[in-house]
């Protein structure tokens, strides 16, 4: 079944009610509880920007297809997250490598591995009830029973969580563990509570998160190459899946009907679309080439400018000049300067919310709009750095350079009167309320969504340091899932390429040992091939971290002089395919954790 949004036939837009009734519609919203009220701000920002949106649309809009939702039927949501878990194999033994299956299986939690168990019964409930001829392992089969899993060592994780959760509870509320699974705490402080109590910090104050420190270094978005990027989606789907588990919320998750969409231009176009237009004129490009100049362009003009993206650009202005940049953004002859700030903005918002897909997309919409179910801040915070992991590349790099540009907005605002929760009402309804897409709601859950959102966005701006770094528990499993993988390598036809890199290790160590040092012990090399330096030796020492080693090369490397801002070191092989890492991370630490690795330099990826 499709559901389709209630809109402006002619326009595509939400029809924003009377003035009259908006104001029995606060009122309302005044009297209700939210457990993240915002009563200071009453919302005005917010339906102030509905109301433009719709203003700017004019009757004359381009009619375009509305994105339709399609309901999944019963089962077939399990399937769907099952498949994207790379678990098909569990119901459908055709479309992927067992052994590949167990190697993720036996990495996971206990929650996680729960979380799994109970989409399998699903599906294998409803394929019973449609009489397919199915085979579906017998879940006994592929978990442990739950008696089981609760004495074990959280199913085999290979991070810090104790036995039964023990040592995770005794964590201050500001203090973020990476280290042990999310929804192993969250059924930790379940059981601890009862499953009771709303966040602690429930006035508009958001508290400041801390991360602990890693010896072996902190891993970000963009850190990890492709192969291990993937496995870290596959994980952190079934991670935040078991954490909305443990408060017992049902993420329903929508797939969008594929419609014909504009394949050319700047708006109303594809982001994938967009990029590979980009990519043609500037290799290497990850966010559109027009949201970066139009951010640009209101920078240009400073940002202490009061009421910077609250207040619209006129109307007739903002449309004349979308129509030019359609023709003369890429031939570049646009005339920037006759782009006024206060329109740049508008155009800026336009963009975002007349992308065919909402920028969270809308498999995870529904999951982002859940987030503040969440008992505690941190688990909201923990389920939105789950969820910015599983966006698409695009849609994450895109998020990234705005929230960039909010904070960058809220830094003036002692000049511009713009604070984060200005900033939060005035683009939630830009981020979530896409062109085309409205559900049939009630006046009153069209507040509460309105609160959520502006919620959301907030918590976006406030913790994007935090949201786009890989947990390490996460890093573990990936690390273990590669381990099992190579274990099973020498089982298959991958034996030859074994046999070849022991021909390179064996030529490899040959050369080192005619190099004085090379070989000897406390001591790691580092190569460098792109570089006239293509190597050097370095002693191991307990403080010896990576920024150390580039601070050295830097001092040596004599060909062409390096900048010490455009290296990075990498850790190469072992048990992860390659991973840029955190300057501050101790190369000792590294070595126990992946003695097989080779380390490299090599410029960093604008």
């Amino acid at each position: 079944m499709a559901l389709r949004s209630k809109s402006d036939k002619s326009t595509g837009h939400r029809i924003v009610r009377s003035p009259a009734r908006n104001a029995r519609r606060k009122a309302a919203l005044d009297r209700c509880a939210s457990q993240d009220s915002l009563d200071e701000l009453s919302l005005d920002d917010y339906w102030k920007e509905v109301e433009n949106i719709h203003q700017s649309s004019g009757s004359d809009a381009e009619q375009q297809d509305e994105v339709q939702l399609k309901v999944p039927d019963e089962g077939e949501q399990e399937e769907a997250w099952l498949a994207e878990a790379g678990l098909a194999t569990l119901f459908d033994e055709s479309v992927a490598v067992p052994e590949d299956t167990m190697s993720l299986l036996s990495t996971l939690t206990r929650t996680q591995a729960a979380a799994v168990q109970r989409r399998v019964e699903t599906v294998k409930q409803t394929l019973r009830k449609k009489n397919k001829q199915h085979q579906v392992p017998d879940v006994r089969d592929i978990f442990k029973p739950p008696t089981e899993l609760r004495g074990s060592s959280c199913a085999g994780q290979a991070g810090s969580v104790c036995e039964n959760g023990e040592g995770i509870a005794a964590r201050s509320e500001t203090h973020v563990d990476l280290e042990a699974s999310f929804s192993e705490q969250a059924l930790v402080y379940k059981e601890g509570t009862k499953g009771g109590g709303a966040p602690s910090d429930a006035d508009d104050k958001l508290p400041t998160f801390r991360i602990p420190r890693e010896k072996t270094g902190t891993t970000k978005v963009g850190d990890l190459g492709p192969a291990d990027m993937k496995k870290v989606q596959r994980l952190a789907l079934i991670e935040m899946t078991a954490l909305f588990d443990t408060a017992s919320i049902d993420l329903k998750a929508h797939k969008a009907v594929k419609l014909k969409f504009k394949e050319s231009g700047l708006f109303g176009v594809p982001l994938s679309t967009l990029l590979e237009q980009d990519q043609k004129r500037v290799p290497g490009t990850k966010v559109p080439l027009i949201l970066q100049r139009l951010i640009s362009r209101i920078e240009e003009e400073g940002l202490d400018t009061e009421g910077l993206l609250r207040i619209p650009g006129v109307a007739t202005r903002v449309k004349a000049m979308c129509l030019e940049l359609e023709v003369k953004f890429y031939e570049g002859t646009f005339a920037w300067e006759t782009l006024k700030q206060h329109d740049a903005a508008s155009v800026l918002k336009l963009f975002i919310r007349e992308l065919p897909h909402p920028l969270l997309t809308v498999e995870h919409l529904s999951a982002f709009t859940s987030v503040l179910k969440l008992p505690t801040r941190k688990q909201q915070l923990q389920a939105l750095n789950l969820l910015v992991l599983l966006l698409p590349q695009a849609s994450r790099d895109t998020l990234k350079v705005l929230l960039e540009f909010f904070e960058r907005v809220i830094d003036h605002k002692e000049q511009n009167k713009m604070t984060l929760n200005n900033v939060a009402m005035v683009m939630a309804p830009n981020i979530f309320m896409f062109k085309g897409f409205r559900h049939k709601i009630s006046e009153q859950q069209e507040f509460n969504m309105a609160s959520e959102m502006a919620n959301i966005v907030r918590l976006l701006i406030r913790y994007q340091n935090l949201l786009w770094t890989i947990p390490k528990f996460i890093m573990d499993q990936v690390r273990k899932q590669n381990m099992e993988n190579q274990k099973k390598m020498s089982r298959d036809r991958a034996m030859r390429k074994i046999l070849k890199k022991m021909a390179y290790d064996r030529e490899k160590s040959d050369k080192q040992e005619k190099n004085p040092g090379d070989g000897a012990q406390g001591f790691i090399r580092v190569q460098a091939p792109q570089f006239s330096k293509i190597s050097m030796a370095v002693q191991l020492t307990n403080d010896l971290q990576a920024s150390d080693i580039l601070a050295r090369f830097v001092n040596q490397e004599s060909g062409h002089p390096v900048k010490r801002e455009d290296i990075s070191l990498y850790e190469v092989g072992g048990n992860i395919s390659e991973r840029c890492l955190d300057e501050e991370a101790y190369m000792k630490d590294l070595m126990e954790l992946n003695p097989s690795a080779d380390w490299v330099i090599r410029p960093v990826q604008r």
